[in-house]
């Protein structure tokens, strides 16, 4: 079969357009259409029902398409390897990862990554809501806790808790929180994310062996969808946090804010680089894969 054919299949059941898809493939809407009915008289089964209004993917064509997308990622991971034998890393990587996350961190990483490998590209999709691997077209998604589906392959980033803390001017107005039910007196910044609020904290003694999380739902007058903004309001003084250490490690090494309850912290939670398949996995993803760990060693020992 012709790799060109396969490539525009794809196209064309992502975009749900053939004109689409020709644009993408730089060929004419003609000549893609041939190439489809060409790939259908092959597989010998109608991938698309056409109508003048829409086109629509047959039950036979979404079978097909795990296997074209697990075939096309196969041959380029293939040429792929073969360039990094010789030394080289090369390819394009669509990468998904938290917001703050992404442009706190991974901007300048994935930067620097692609200055010293000019034949590799990275596009970054920042979202606090997963990315769906199919839809937006994934090869790579950093992402925080356990995995959902078992059939996905992930990497260790690292390991992490999440801190509380606020600015030193806004202890000095209305002091710190002795132990986790004085949380209910602060005005707590929350995070909000697909109409749910995070406002149960979950808090463990860190200097006590097999202590058990300590569940309480705090209250606060700022709510926000965006992790960054939720910092940023920290910084002003506004209230307390519950954040990713990873999120703050700069602000508390500085000084701009503080530990509360620093004998408590949240159970400990993995962040990984996560896949759909072993195919995908190529020499590109592993180059990215350890520069992020070794980053994120230095981050949280530095």
């Amino acid at each position: 079969m012709n790799t060109n054919d396969l490539a525009l299949f794809l196209h064309t059941a992502a975009g749900g357009s053939i004109s689409r898809a020709a644009e993408k493939m730089d060929i004419t809407t003609a000549s893609a259409s041939a190439a489809l009915k060409r790939l259908e008289k092959q597989l010998n089964v109608q991938l698309f029902v056409r109508s003048t209004r829409q086109l629509r993917i047959t039950a036979e064509g979404e079978h097909f398409l795990g296997y074209c997308r697990a075939a096309l990622a196969s041959l380029d991971a293939g040429k792929a390897s073969l360039r990094a034998v010789s030394g080289q890393v090369s390819g394009n990587l669509r990468v998904t990862a938290p917001s703050d996350l992404g442009r706190n961190r991974l901007l300048q990483w994935i930067d620097d990554i692609m200055e010293q490998h000019s034949q590799l590209s990275i596009s970054l999709l920042l979202t606090d809501v997963h990315a769906d691997f199919y839809r937006d077209r994934i090869d790579l998604a950093v992402r925080y806790g356990c995995l959902h589906d078992s059939s996905m392959v992930a990497f260790k980033l690292a390991s992490m808790e999440k801190v509380l803390c606020a600015s030193p001017e806004y202890l000095a107005r209305y002091g710190a929180p002795q132990q986790p039910q004085d949380l209910l007196q602060h005005n707590c910044l929350l995070y909000q994310l697909n109409g749910r609020t995070y406002d149960q904290w979950e808090l463990i003694a860190t200097q006590m062996q097999n202590s058990e999380p300590y569940k309480i739902k705090v209250c606060g007058k700022h709510t926000c969808n965006d992790g960054e903004a939720v910092r940023r309001w920290a910084l002003m003084g506004r209230g307390i946090m519950y954040k990713s250490k990873l999120d703050v490690v700069d602000d508390l090494r500085q000084g701009r804010l503080v530990r509360v309850l620093p004998d408590y912290a949240s159970p400990g939670i993995d962040l990984n680089l996560v896949t759909l398949t072993r195919e995908q996995v190529s020499p590109a993803a592993l180059l990215l894969r350890d520069l992020l760990r070794d980053k994120f060693t230095q981050l949280l020992d530095g």
